[in-house]
């Protein structure tokens, strides 16, 4: 039973907590539940955690703190739980990186569908990383980085570690794969196989706006990952950070 992925459910609702707690206990996953941000921080301090569902709206610390303080000290997944239409506090909660967002109310099988392609990355990122050895080996260079195809990581020159989310590796992918050539939002949701998104969203927009902070010398004038108007984005790889 200890291979189970651990889930924390963080809500202030408790019957929304014990919803995806009976739910999400059924379907094999080992779930713990906390009411509010100190109770997490505790959970997070105790246990080994593999992914996080974590409510916006919470008196007290919200969800988007809490989330900028796992990202920062906690290699875990999370998914933001949003009140429908809250397009802005799913856009920061992507901002702070949360893997994906579910709107609330939602359909548990939707929530488990999230879950397992959060964990999915999750896990293939984990393993990949135990049998590489040499980024460079494996990886695609572009400007003064290379991206780890087996252990979904991003690198700079010197062999240090950029730290990415599971959705900013699967759209890096996307582009270094498909060099020079101008995507449409359309295209990057098939090559990043996540229908999930729509492209009319901001989703992809936010989300390359953060890879740009980390790879561009100036993210205001990007020259790696360009902006097309009208027509998408344009990946150019020999460019120099």
């Amino acid at each position: 039973m200890s291979d189970r992925a651990h889930i924390v459910i963080v809500d202030d609702e408790p019957e929304l907590r014990e919803m995806v707690e009976e739910y999400l206990t059924k379907q094999g996953f080992k779930i713990t539940a906390a009411e509010d941000g100190p109770t997490m921080r505790h959970i997070v301090a105790e246990q080994a955690v593999d992914l996080v569902l974590l409510d916006v709206k919470m008196p007290g610390e919200d969800g988007l703190s809490l989330a900028r303080f796992l990202r920062e000290h906690h290699p875990v997944g999370i998914i933001m739980l949003t009140a429908a239409g809250e397009v802005v506090d799913r856009i920061v909660g992507l901002e702070m990186g949360a893997d994906d967002y579910i709107s609330k109310p939602f359909d548990p099988r939707e929530l488990l569908a999230r879950v397992k392609s959060v964990l999915r990355r999750l896990h293939s990122r984990a393993e990949a990383a135990e049998r590489a050895t040499e980024p460079e080996l494996v990886g695609i260079r572009f400007g003064k980085y290379v991206l780890n195809l087996e252990s979904h990581q991003l690198f700079n020159t010197d062999g240090e570690e950029i730290t990415i989310t599971g959705m900013e590796f699967d759209l890096l992918k996307a582009f270094a794969t498909h060099p020079n050539r101008v995507l449409t939002r359309d295209q990057i949701l098939d090559l990043a196989h996540n229908r999930n998104w729509d492209p009319f969203d901001r989703s992809i927009d936010v989300r390359i706006t953060r890879i740009r902070r980390k790879i561009e010398k100036d993210p205001a004038k990007p020259q790696i990952i360009k902006t097309v108007w009208g027509k998408g984005y344009l990946f150019v790889p020999d460019k120099e950070e």
